[in-house]
């Protein structure tokens, strides 16, 4: 596999993953960047059993906001929670936070990420188990 291929080898990515479920059990994190071009979103983080048994996976609590034409991120923090709210930011519109496999409930092996307008979530899937071609690489979703 060519070096300067980093899907499979590194990464795998989702580019339409909202409420999609993201299996963690080829990788041991999943980074999301979220947008939504209003200077407003809510962004909700549940938890599955291969997309059933779903519930709210509360581990949000460290998180970076930036302009979604590039510029300097922020770092914003919360009490851990399922929710994120980016309430009338006019200047930050993308939300990146990153969920590890151990972060999961017991049992629980997928991660899915929805923001209130159905649209702008893209999972970035790291730190993978086994190196593969991309053509090779197991199904991202359930």
């Amino acid at each position: 596999m060519p070096y300067n291929e980093g899907l499979g080898r590194i990464i795998n990515i989702v580019h339409q993953a909202n409420g999609v479920h993201i299996p963690l059990t080829n990788a041991q994190a999943v980074t999301f960047s979220v947008f939504e071009d209003d200077g407003s979103q809510i962004i909700t983080l549940k938890e599955s059993i291969d997309g059933a048994s779903e519930q709210d996976l509360a581990v949000i609590d460290r998180l970076h906001k930036g302009p979604g034409v590039g510029g300097t991120w922020t770092l914003v923090t919360q009490a851990a929670a399922a929710t994120f709210d980016l309430a009338d930011d006019t200047t930050n519109d993308t939300v990146v936070f990153t969920v590890g496999a151990e972060q999961l409930s017991a049992g629980f092996n997928c991660v899915e990420v929805s923001n209130d307008a159905g649209t702008g979530v893209v999972a970035i899937i790291h730190e993978l188990k086994e190196q593969r071609a991309p053509a090779n690489l197991p199904s991202s979703v359930v």
